[in-house]
């Protein structure tokens, strides 16, 4: 399918954050630099409502069902917050094609799980977001435990970063696959997204996502092309994608790191069946996210 053609198919994008809600932060320098290539070729207009208006708009033109937009509490560890007032607000202004996902601060103890609480029942967001090497904790740390257990209470999905991380303020460890596979057998109902998608320990994500079907691999934050270079260590996700995890995988473009236009077309270009390339782009986030289909 060319490139003309993906405003046709159906996409949820399961990562991106709108103009108006990003945060810096002195310990994401170095994404900068990692990203700067990619981050250039992010159209962005002068003046901050322009901008979001464009983002906007480029969601509209892409035929897109549902973008969801994640807060992060890093109060205790980098002193930031990217609130869950202001993903709802951002939500409920904008309409249903924007889901928000929580962010708690696992460091916080009691007081994290009730916010988690509050922004579920109160707030309307419908999942929560953990974004381990920011808040300084392994998966499988003790302090993460009753969250997945509130959770699965309140039948949630969990948005996990697995795989390196490029802040050198903290260590690249919190991100390993294996701890996540502890977790998984001590919550077998606990539904996953771990994004981005294991690098450099991709096989190892593969080993835990087949033996969890509750997980799920989430294609975020690295440019789908390189999903089919050789060499690259993501090569298995398209083997593994296209056939016993094709149930698995999820889209999503962690906007401002890639145009979400190209990034589309890159999943497009992969060399994987239509119907999972559908599987892919809409239809396992959405059932994710118990979206009609």
């Amino acid at each position: 399918m060319s490139e003309a053609n993906t405003t046709v198919r159906r996409l949820l994008d399961f990562g991106s954050t709108p103009p108006s809600l990003r945060i810096q932060a002195p310990h994401l320098s170095n994404y900068r630099r990692v990203y700067s290539k990619s981050e250039k070729a992010v159209a962005s207009a002068p003046d901050m409502e322009q901008s979001v208006q464009d983002y906007l708009d480029t969601y509209e033109r892409l035929n897109t069902s549902h973008v969801v937009i994640k807060a992060r509490d890093l109060e205790t560890t980098f002193g930031v917050k990217l609130s869950n007032e202001d993903i709802a607000a951002f939500c409920q202004r904008h309409g249903p094609r924007y889901i928000g996902f929580a962010g708690v601060d696992p460091n916080k103890g009691m007081a994290a799980i009730r916010e988690l609480e509050h922004a579920v029942k109160n707030l309307g967001l419908r999942g929560l977001n953990l974004q381990c090497f920011e808040l300084k904790l392994r998966i499988n740390d003790p302090k993460m435990y009753p969250l997945y257990a509130k959770c699965v209470e309140l039948d949630i999905p969990l948005n996990i970063h697995c795989g390196m991380n490029f802040s050198t303020a903290t260590s690249m460890d919190y991100g390993k696959p294996e701890y996540l596979d502890e977790v998984m057998v001590h919550f077998p109902e606990l539904r996953v997204v771990a994004a981005p998608p294991g690098w450099p320990w991709v096989q190892e994500l593969i080993a835990v996502a087949w033996r969890h079907p509750n997980v799920h691999i989430g294609i975020v934050a690295v440019r789908p092309k390189y999903l089919n270079v050789p060499n690259s260590g993501y090569e298995m996700l398209c083997k593994y994608g296209d056939s016993v995890l094709q149930d698995q995988m999820i889209f999503g473009t962690a906007f401002p790191m890639q145009p979400v236009e190209r990034a589309v077309a890159e999943i497009e270009a992969l060399p994987l069946k239509e119907e999972v390339k559908h599987k892919w782009l809409y239809g396992n986030a959405a059932r994710l996210l118990g979206i009609e289909t």
